[in-house]
């Protein structure tokens, strides 16, 4: 499956992380004009990430 970027509101809590300049720059690229913030874009692309790798240890 794909990602695909999806507006969603959750209960939240703060969390400061640090990124890297570079990593900023195509994040605010990729969500400019879509319907998601920066957030909203981290917290998918983590839950992305944690299902595929779901998927490889159940493979293994």
């Amino acid at each position: 499956m794909a990602f695909q970027l999806k507006p969603s509101k959750k209960e939240t809590e703060n969390k400061t992380i640090r990124f890297p300049l570079g990593l900023i720059e195509q994040i605010e690229q990729a969500i400019q004009g879509q319907d998601v913030s920066f957030s909203g874009f981290v917290i998918q692309a983590c839950e992305y990430a944690l299902d595929d790798m779901e998927i490889q240890k159940k493979k293994e």
